[in-house]
């Protein structure tokens, strides 16, 4: 497999997943959405904010790639969000609306990605103000690997409140390759 087409499977698995849990989210009532169940981020609500304010940071981040993917300018233009900003949607059809835009725009920007561009530095600025330049397909490594993370804490915060999720593994979306001979 090529890497341009790790890339486009991990943001096709990503927005599959983040569809899954907006539908696992739809099934509980708002109480149940922002009850503190001791999480990391305390509740599913604040979980499913911390997935989009991060990867609208990071998308900000990969905007200032040298290739200038024009897929990504509308989160150019979006406000520079804070990690610590857990109750910017409130309610979960707002976040849900955001969340569908968010992963269509990662989707389409991921089939604007070539091989080459995956092989420049990133120059970013960390949440802290310190400066790397890192290898961008690391970074992409990075960025699918950190939803994946906490849409498992957030799929146990499901199961815990008695929803279902579902078949969450990347190995659902792969192809079959034809038998092996023997």
């Amino acid at each position: 497999m090529h890497r341009t087409d790790l890339i486009r499977q991990m943001a096709a698995y990503n927005q599959w997943m983040n569809d899954k849990l907006l539908l696992a989210a739809a099934r509980l009532d708002p109480a149940a959405l922002v009850a503190d169940r001791e999480a990391f981020f305390g509740s599913i609500l604040r979980t499913l904010n911390h997935l989009v304010i991060a990867d609208t940071i990071w998308l900000q981040r990969f905007a200032r790639h040298p290739a200038a993917h024009a897929a990504l300018d509308p989160v150019r233009a979006l406000p520079a969000p804070n990690f610590s900003d857990l109750d910017r949607y409130t309610e979960l059809p707002a976040l849900a609306v955001h969340r569908r835009w968010l992963d269509a725009l990662i989707v389409a920007w991921a089939e604007s990605i070539d091989d080459p561009d995956l092989d420049v530095a990133l120059h970013y600025a960390n949440s802290r103000g310190v400066v790397s330049d890192k290898d961008f397909f690391g970074l992409l490594a990075h960025f699918f690997n950190h939803q994946t993370h906490h849409r498992g804490q957030v799929t146990t915060l499901f199961s815990q409140a008695g929803v279902d999720v579902g078949v969450t593994d990347l190995l659902a979306l792969l192809p079959e390759q034809g038998q092996v001979q023997g």
